[in-house]
């Protein structure tokens, strides 16, 4: 009977999880990330080579890490991707715990690798970078605050997830990572909205944000190299800025060829930051326009799948978890064509590394999971049944 209401995929007695995984979950979106990570890995081929001659390691060694990373970030968000909403709500929380315990450990034995922000564990044979984690872990709880203060005689979520914001994002700012920190802030405000926050609250918080940016400039080195650079009328060609912007311009429409791109002789962050520079030296805008094409993708389809949703969690959590998947790959790609500041963000299931790889499985996982087909979801059905 409740199928015959809802209009949605019925669920059988006893059927396998398998099956009942593929039917539910949104295809689509699965093959356009695990066309991300080959994408990744074809440009990881060409970028990755020449640093790992520099380093005097293998020629494939960073490629063959990025393979394994990919396959345990890939293992990892089918997994989730199984999850119930409410699994997906306490994976968040405890995840949320321990993201905020490592990040809080980093000033005692964090390393910056020569980077001037330290935000890496170091554990000799590998590193982790906590505040990839803390993102997806993040807006489930936030997601899960804002939901509970709908409820009647629910806490003040609203408030608790400002609270969580503010401290989340001081700490990442303190590293500093102004990038990751703007996009938690990015991911908050998402969330408020849909969770029904009026818009001039939201205009005021980003005033704030303003404030708090201009007072970085003034007292971060760090901070205020980058916008220095960004601003300035002329481009160094010999910055990764400048490397990177020759690179886009070399590439035309249809790439200089397969291995014949320059540009990951000269970036140290070639198969990273900037991995899409060598995308457009290499295939041109042909290949840059399918990576958008398919980030796109993955984000449309799960707000269309979301729009209809009954459950404030599910709907609130979707809702940023697609919207800082879509934002972290715009601003790697906005930062490569001097669109944005430098701010050190990997391009989701692409770019080399470890933590970015397997954080984004997490993130996309608790996505596939949520937006699930569900007998209980759309609302729309019954309205539409019942005007009929």
């Amino acid at each position: 009977m409740t199928e015959m209401v809802f209009g949605a995929t019925p669920v059988r007695a006893g059927d396998p999880i398998v099956p009942r995984w593929w039917r539910t979950v949104d295809r689509w979106s699965l093959a356009c990330v695990l066309g991300l990570f080959a994408i990744g890995l074809l440009l990881g081929l060409a970028a990755s080579v020449p640093l790992a001659e520099k380093n005097g390691l293998p020629q494939f060694y960073y490629v063959t890490r990025q393979a394994f990373f990919g396959g345990v970030a890939v293992v990892v968000m089918i997994v989730i991707s199984a999850f119930s909403p409410r699994n997906v709500r306490r994976l968040g929380v405890l995840g949320f715990a321990g993201a905020m315990l490592a990040i809080l450990a980093l000033p005692f034995i964090g390393t910056d690798f020569g980077k001037g922000a330290v935000r890496w564990l170091s554990f000799g044979f590998a590193s982790v970078q906590p505040s990839e984690f803390l993102k997806p872990c993040f807006i489930a709880l936030c997601a899960w605050f804002m939901a509970a203060g709908q409820e009647v005689g629910g806490p003040p979520g609203r408030v608790l997830s400002a609270g969580v914001a503010m401290v989340v994002v001081l700490l990442l700012a303190l590293q500093p990572d102004f990038g990751q920190a703007s996009l938690v802030l990015f991911s908050w405000c998402v969330m408020y909205f849909v969770a029904g926050a009026p818009l001039t609250l939201l205009l005021g918080v980003v005033s704030v944000a303003g404030l708090g940016g201009l007072f970085a400039y003034e007292t971060s080195d760090h901070f205020a190299r980058r916008i220095d650079g960004f601003l300035s009328a002329e481009v160094d060609p010999r910055t990764q800025l400048g490397f990177a912007t020759n690179a886009i311009q070399e590439g035309g429409f249809f790439g200089v060829g397969v291995g014949e791109g320059q540009v990951k002789w000269s970036l140290p962050d070639a198969h990273t930051d900037f991995i899409i520079a060598v995308a457009a030296e290499e295939y041109g805008l042909i290949m840059v326009l399918a990576i958008i094409l398919l980030y796109g993708t993955v984000v449309f389809r799960s707000l269309m799948r979301l729009r209809n949703e009954r459950d404030p969690f599910t709907r609130i959590a979707g809702t940023g978890l697609a919207c800082a998947f879509g934002v972290q790959a715009l601003i790697n790609m906005g930062v490569a064509v001097r669109l944005l500041p430098a701010k050190g963000m990997t391009l989701p299931f692409v770019s080399y590394g470890g933590s970015s790889v397997i954080a984004s499985g997490i993130a996309v996982g608790m996505l596939l999971a949520l937006t699930r087909s569900r007998a209980q979801g759309k609302i729309g059905d019954v309205l539409g049944r019942g005007r009929g």
